[in-house]
């Protein structure tokens, strides 16, 4: 977790995160991003949708081991992130 946790924090000081779920399927669909980043605890539809996303596109995802709250603290935001994608 601390290795996801350091690589997130990273890619905000770079400015290379999207956060929200509506716009990590945009990017998925029409970017080529590194690594999908998805909170403990989503809804189940919404994981779905990443995960295939995920798979045609051939980028990794990688499951938080937290709250979409506990994301949203890594992030550095005062509200909680379902999902991130590192560009």
């Amino acid at each position: 977790m601390m290795k996801l946790t350091q690589q997130i924090q990273t890619a905000i000081k770079e400015k290379k995160v999207i956060i929200g779920y509506r716009k990590s399927l945009r990017a998925l669909k029409t970017g080529s991003p590194k690594l999908v980043v998805v909170a403990q605890g989503i809804p189940e539809g919404m994981e779905k949708a990443l995960l295939h996303n995920a798979k045609i596109s051939g980028v990794e995802v990688k499951k938080f081991k937290g709250s979409s709250r506990e994301l949203g603290v890594v992030c550095g935001k005062p509200f909680p992130i379902s999902t991130l994608v590192i560009e």
